[in-house]
């Protein structure tokens, strides 16, 4: 038997925790989208348009309000991984970032991991599925950003006493 690795901190996060961190971490984003189009909304009004008017699909107002709810979303889990590592949905997964030699990523790397992300997922989640294949199972975003996402070890519940 080979000797593992004493590094707890080291555990490589796997594919599927990180999908289903990520599917977590859609309620809160989702909650911040419906936030912001409803102020979106208010204003829109409040510009002159009509009550009962749309927006149009594919014009100027929709494309700012796509670009508001990325930046929305981005900052939420930029913040996230700059206070603590972690966002509401790694939480459960006891995953954590960190950069490359386990200290605290810039703010420039936090946002180049996140466009990365994004661009990944709008291809299909290839940059994640691409972590099957990679040496050191490191997605795109991971390596872009010199992060690393990596699991805690479960804590024990059992009793101590004799």
């Amino acid at each position: 038997m080979a000797p593992q690795d004493p590094s707890p901190a080291r555990a490589q996060a796997l594919v599927g925790r990180r999908l289903l961190a990520l599917s977590y971490d859609l309620w809160p984003a989702l909650a911040l989208w419906l936030l912001l189009s409803a102020l979106f909304t208010a204003g829109y009004t409040l510009a002159g348009h009509g009550a009962r008017e749309n927006i149009a699909p594919f014009s100027a107002a929709q494309w700012l309000l796509w670009l508001g709810c990325w930046l929305a979303t981005g900052l939420y889990a930029t913040v996230s991984w700059r206070r603590g590592g972690q966002t509401l949905g790694m939480r459960p997964w006891r995953l954590r970032l960190a950069g490359r030699d386990a200290t605290l990523p810039a703010w420039r790397a936090l946002w180049l991991r996140y466009c990365i992300g994004t661009l990944s997922l709008a291809l299909g989640g290839l940059g994640f599925w691409w972590a099957w294949v990679d040496r050191d199972r490191l997605t795109w975003h991971d390596r872009a950003s010199a992060t690393r996402m990596t699991r805690a070890p479960a804590r024990s519940h059992r009793c101590n006493a004799p």
